[in-house]
């Protein structure tokens, strides 16, 4: 059994809330996220600021807000017109006092009235935002993915062991209680032994043509870009098509596999890959994308395992009823989920289980500021009660970042355009120079990050 398995089962068992009476709450009275923060709620009150409060941000915000043992003291962001709609979604949430309002997010690490940062900043922020927030004495909600490339990711975990913050990447699955018990099952040996994941994700997402243009009055360009490179601002990149294009963000593989590749490799009982390759290309339109909007990624674990994500972004068919997903495949049978339930189904395919989720923790799987808020709430409480307990959260900074760098790795294939061998020691690719160059990138000068 694996750090992670180990992780799993103890994590599992220790969180009274989440794996014994949460679980029982949920199937005998009905679970909500309420009835979770009254159970692990913290008297002691955790200040948070919120950076990045367009979309996204201003759904978390909200739900950071109603937690009875959380108060939003800070809301920041470079776009002038998303803080008071920030504001005003925190207040509507019955928040006690009016949060302070932000630009530039050194200036919320200096506060030391904050204890904690949320980051739903564009993914060329979030180790670097990560890192400096754990040097200032913060713990960390950081939206996936992790991290913009692999060395990123690993200075993200050396910061937050060097100075012991609780470090937590936005995988909300990882708290939802119905799914724990199912994955729980899946290691217990419920379909025999787990030997292949099929992930998806699918949507309908429409050209994007860049072109030149001024800088709007209501944003701060320099601080937007931070630790990229500088770029001559383009009307359409922001405030999310930024995504397509590899100087600032990683494709549809990070932005939505993360999420699904997290719960296999998690069922799956897995670290780091030994070979990853992927096939796929921009073949719905001819654009100005630069990452794929039809890719296949294979990766391959020790002990005879394989994972699989499939991503059409501009092609909505669902596949098995589903616009995102996972199937464990095992030797006795599949287990479907992607939700907080789950579906077992014997070899010839007949279902014996249908475990659903509270309707609590429904999905909604193309929406980009929540796609369930009762899972995000779940999660924050998990990020709350890690903070009070001095532990490591459910999707601590080391697990996220595994999940992240298998997708990073896969789109590392798709730009040299060939499998690469892989360490499954620390996830290094082995012999291709080429391919080594994409594990890190280059900074715009002053904001390298560092562990001092």
């Amino acid at each position: 059994m694996n750090n992670e398995q180990n992780n799993s089962r103890r994590d599992f068992m220790k969180k009274a809330g989440l794996g014994t009476v949460g679980l029982a709450l949920s199937s005998t009275f009905g679970f909500s996220a309420k009835s979770y923060n009254r159970i692990i709620g913290a008297n002691e009150l955790v200040r948070i600021a919120t950076i990045g409060v367009n979309s996204r941000g201003n759904s978390m915000g909200r739900t950071i807000a109603q937690q009875k043992n959380a108060e939003v003291g800070t809301v920041c962001d470079v776009d002038q017109r998303a803080i008071p709609k920030a504001i005003k979604s925190i207040m509507d949430a019955k928040a006690k006092t009016t949060p302070k309002s932000e630009k530039d997010c050194r200036k919320v690490l200096a506060d030391k009235s904050i204890d904690a940062i949320y980051i739903a900043t564009p993914d060329h922020w979030h180790s670097p935002l990560t890192i400096m927030g754990c040097q200032a004495g913060k713990h960390v909600y950081v939206e996936k993915p992790l991290s913009h490339n692999p060395r990123e990711g690993e200075l993200a975990i050396a910061a937050a062991r060097k100075y012991n913050k609780v470090v937590q990447m936005g995988a909300q699955r990882r708290s939802a209680p119905i799914l724990t018990q199912g994955i729980k099952k899946l290691h217990e040996g419920i379909i025999g032994r787990v030997y292949m994941a099929k992930t998806w994700y699918t949507n309908n997402r429409k050209a994007t043509n860049l072109k030149p243009g001024t800088v709007p009055s209501w944003l701060d360009y320099e601080l937007w870009q931070g630790p990229a490179p500088r770029q001559a601002y383009k009307e359409g990149l922001i405030h999310y098509d930024w995504h397509w294009f590899w100087h600032y963000g990683t494709g549809e593989a990070l932005n939505n596999g993360t999420h699904e590749v997290d719960i296999a490799r998690w069922g799956l009982g897995v670290d780091y890959p030994i070979r990853v390759s992927s096939v796929g290309g921009r073949y719905q339109f001819k654009d100005d994308w630069e990452t794929p909007d039809t890719q296949i990624v294979t990766i391959d674990y020790p002990g005879r395992i394989s994972l699989m994500w499939e991503s059409r972004s501009s092609n909505g068919r669902k596949i098995e009823g589903q616009d995102r997903g996972i199937i464990f495949y095992g030797e006795k049978g599949s287990l479907d989920t992607g939700h907080d339930g789950y579906r077992v189904y014997d070899q010839e395919g007949k279902l014996l289980q249908d475990v659903k989720a509270n309707e609590t923790a429904s999905l909604e799987g193309r929406n980009t500021a929540s796609p369930s808020l009762g899972m995000d709430s779940l999660h924050v409480a998990d990020f709350l009660d890690a903070i009070k307990n001095n532990r490591r959260p459910n999707c601590d900074v080391e697990l996220g970042h595994k999940s992240t760098v298998a997708m990073q790795l896969g789109n590392i294939a798709w730009r040299v355009g060939r499998d690469l061998k892989i360490d499954p020691k620390n996830g290094h690719i082995i012999g291709d120079k080429e391919a080594e160059k994409l594990w890190s990138r280059e900074y715009e000068k002053g904001w390298e990050p560092k562990i001092a």
